[in-house]
């Protein structure tokens, strides 16, 4: 692997050095304007040559465990290069950043990111709830698409790092939301030998245990393990509530040369949990520990299998195959009763019964070879490749109007004692695709993008009430094109077009995308930062959102077409060897610029709009920072959030706000920490999602921490 070897001189410095390092370290929030950072390698002259822009896929170039800053870009063999020569907007959160901070669900890892909004349903724990640039995101494990495992909350204890894309690319991946794309990368096996293990608890009588180690097996190194597990019992914030998890997941690594490499992955979730509080009537600020829905009846369980294989040869030749194959099994039933505020007579309100159970198993897989070849002043790297998805999921779901509850003395009435299926149904698809990706770098200066893909859609739907079955196929082709220019080691810009199209239904239009950008990415010379600054045009035509009725009741309608414009900021920087600064900022402006809604039976006009859940301004900083003589490390981090509606109507908004994390680490032994975490230190409440009631932000949690590690 050509890469471009970076060295960092840590001698004395410029006293505009000092003097920045000193602000940042009393800044209580601040944006910056470049992420990036430059690597180089040298010819036999002594003059710098681009490397290729791919690198081999199956190893992780980044220490995870050891750094904030990634250097590579990791997506499961689709796409791996530094990210200096990545014409998009990046973020990566490596395992020490959510170590720092503690991060227990994707929502938490992923509020420093700039351009992502995340956590606007509180305390719902059907999903992962965030969107990138105003729009939904696609998520993936490995590269590879999580399709109908999406409605599963992720845990992050499982992976090295999690890779964030602004603005999607369906051309690599295949059907894809415009807003971006977040893909978990899995922990893997090692030729060393390491391991931690912990136990914590927390807020809301949270009790929790961790192992996660690893070694070779045999005496020659050829083959090495992980093993990786995590169990939980807890509470959640309100009432009648259950947090509780296990996980484990043990991988086998085969390396019979330098050039083969062989990965088998198994790994099992269980989670048994609440699905939420049933939200809080508007007429003023309820405690977060009120409970309004129905004990015997607001339940959510999962239950998830993977088992996942991976294959590396390098021919040694400039010629690499790579392949990826993943089988999932799902199960996952919920039961949720609500609150209707809209229909309330004095203090008692009306409440509705939702329920699910649902049933799916995928196998997904790919196969990619990719070329290396240098002539003279130019680089290219060829990726070719061939992708299938197979998978069904079978549901059934029911609602109806529930008992009413008087919020000033509630009375449970208990789980209701039938429920009419209004939905009863299996869905299938099949997908297969062909993408092909061209890198040529020219005179150490530019780097030229392209890449097509095209993807052949075959799905159906089974309605079991109607007794009807309906099928669909689609061919949708995405392009990609990109232009980077290294200025110099330190600094390159880029300039890309990339379309998007979100995942079909049957009888629906597909929803396509198309996103302008150009960006620059800073690496100085003087110190380990990532800086980097982009600006987009980023627009979808026929969305399809979720419209709640006056009588609770939700329903899918199609929006004519909306847009977004912004500008994201990041910067990830080790100042010193005690100090660490994440932070970033984000403008967003969206608008429909054509559509309408039917809302209790009347068409209403939305063009001009803004879009929901798509704040104007975002910032947030996070700062580390390890006392020098002393076995002691703080962390402080804001996160500020504008104002923002709730709906697509545009009818109530959200207020402004900051909220505050902070972070103690001391070191009681060699190897051996206790840590203390706080997110949300003042208890900060707001209303943060509102439909049928009102959902607050997260309240305050504290949770300590004892490691052992090697």
């Amino acid at each position: 692997m050509i890469g471009r070897d970076r060295t960092i001189v840590r001698g004395a410095q410029p006293w505009w050095y000092q003097t920045t390092t000193a602000m940042l370290c009393g800044s209580a929030l601040f944006t910056f304007p470049a992420l990036g950072y430059a690597q180089q390698t040298t010819d036999d002259n002594g003059d710098y040559r681009l490397s290729p822009v791919l690198v081999n896929a199956q190893a992780i170039g980044d220490d995870n465990a050891d750094t904030i800053l990634a250097r590579e870009l990791w997506v499961g063999g689709k796409v791996a290069t530094s990210i200096q020569d990545t014409p998009a907007s990046v973020s990566v959160i490596t395992q020490k950043e959510i170590e720092q901070r503690n991060a227990q669900t994707t929502e938490e890892v992923l509020q420093y990111t700039p351009g992502v909004v995340s956590g606007y349903y509180a305390t719902d724990d059907r999903n992962d709830y965030f969107q990138i640039r105003g729009f939904q995101a696609t998520t993936y494990r490995d590269g590879m698409t999580l399709g109908s495992m999406r409605g599963v909350r992720e845990e992050p204890y499982a992976y090295e790092r999690i890779e964030v894309l602004r603005g999607a690319n369906s051309t690599l991946f295949g059907p894809a939301d415009p807003g971006g794309s977040v893909n978990f990368v899995s922990k893997r096996p090692r030729f060393e030998s390491f391991g931690e293990g912990f136990i914590s608890y927390g807020s809301f009588d949270r009790q929790e245990a961790g192992l996660d180690v690893g070694d070779t097996l045999n005496d020659s190194g050829t083959v090495a393990y992980r093993l990786t597990g995590k169990v939980k019992d807890s509470d959640l914030e309100y009432d009648h509530s259950d947090n509780d998890d296990e996980f484990i997941m043990g991988g086998l690594t085969w390396e019979p040369t330098d050039f083969t490499s062989a990965t088998v992955i198994f790994d099992y979730l269980n989670r048994d949990g609440t699905v939420n509080s049933g939200g809080y009537p508007f007429d003023r600020e309820y405690d977060r520990d009120e409970f309004y829905g129905e004990p015997d009846y607001n339940f959510h369980d999962v239950e998830r299998t993977n088992l996942t294989g991976q294959l590396t040869h390098d021919f040694d030749n400039g010629l690499t195959f790579r392949g990826n194959l993943r089988y999932s099994d799902l199960t996952d039933d919920y039961g949720y009763v609500y609150l209707n505020s809209e229909s309330r007579v004095g203090s008692t309100v009306d409440r509705g019964y939702l329920g699910s159970d649902t049933d799916a198993e995928e196998l997904i897989g790919n196969a990619i070879l990719q070329y290396d070849a240098s002539f003279d002043d130019i680089d290219s790297s060829t990726l070719a490749g061939v992708e299938f998805r197979d998978g069904e999921s079978t549901g059934t779901s029911v609602y109806a109007a529930g008992t009413p509850i008087d919020i000033d003395n509630p009375v449970f009435s208990g789980a209701p004692a039938t429920l009419t299926p209004y939905l009863h149904d299996k869905q299938e698809y099949d997908t297969r695709a062909v993408f092909l990706q061209q890198n040529f770098s020219f005179y150490d200066k530019f780097v030229v993008t392209a890449g097509v893909r095209n993807d052949d859609l075959d799905l159906s739907s089974t309605d079991y009430i109607a007794g009807t079955r309906e099928s669909d196929d689609f061919s949708e082709t995405s392009w990609r094109g990109a232009l980077t220019y290294i200025i110099n080691p330190e600094v390159s810009t880029y300039v890309s077009y990339v379309e998007s199209v979100s995942p079909p239904e049957v009888g629906v239009t597909p929803e396509r995308g198309e996103q302008y950008e150009l960006g620059v990415k800073y690496a100085p010379l003087w110190t380990d930062a990532l800086f980097s600054a982009a600006v987009y045009d980023l627009s979808q035509d026929d969305i399809a959102i979720p419209v709640v009725q006056g009588d609770g009741s939700i329903d899918q309608q199609t929006v004519g077409k909306s847009r977004a414009r912004g500008l994201d900021l990041e910067v990830k920087a080790e100042l010193t060897d005690n100090l660490s600064i994440i932070g970033g900022y984000s403008y967003l402006d969206t608008e429909v610029e054509k559509g309408s809604l039917e809302l209790n039976g009347t068409a209403t006009s939305i063009k001009g709009n803004d879009l929901d859940t798509a704040p104007t301004h975002t910032a947030m900083l996070w700062g580390y920072y390890t006392l020098p003589d002393l076995p002691m490390s703080f962390g402080l981090g804001a996160r500020y959030t504008s104002s923002y509606y709730f709906d697509a109507a545009n009818s109530a908004k959200s207020e402004d706000a900051t909220v505050f994390d902070a972070a103690f680490n001391f070191e009681l032994a060699r190897n051996t920490d206790i840590s203390l975490n706080v997110s949300n230190v003042f208890d900060e409440q707001h209303v943060v999602g509102s439909g049928t009631a009102d959902y607050y932000n997260q309240g305050r949690e504290a949770i300590a921490k004892l490691r052992y590690h090697w």
